[in-house]
Parts: C-alpha cells; structure tokens; sequence
C-alpha cells in the first residue's frame, strides 16, 4: 500500500546503537510490522503522556 503524502511526512532520525536496540526490543514484543511501526507507536506513547511539572 502506497504511503498518503498529503497525510505523511517522511523523516530521517539518526539513532544511538543502544536506542535502536530497545526499538527492536519493543517492536518483536509487540508483534508490530515494521521498526517504523514502532518508532511510530513510541513518539504516540509518548506525546500522550502527560507532562510531570
């Protein structure tokens, strides 16, 4: 399936060794499709937590 341009933006991040570790960790243990997935599903995680002040 081709990707929507005008919904997506594609970037390139550069990642520490031990980061992209951890990414693949979670991808295999959530069974997800694609390390992009991942990527994907940790920045939500992220961005719906709440900030601790």
């Amino acid at each position: 399936m081709p990707i929507d341009k005008s919904k997506n933006t594609q970037i390139l991040v550069t990642f520490p060794n031990e980061t992209v570790e951890e990414i693949e960790k979670f991808w295999h243990e959530r069974q997800l499709k694609s390390r992009s997935e991942a990527i994907r599903e940790l920045v939500k995680i992220a961005l719906e937590k709440e900030p601790s002040e």
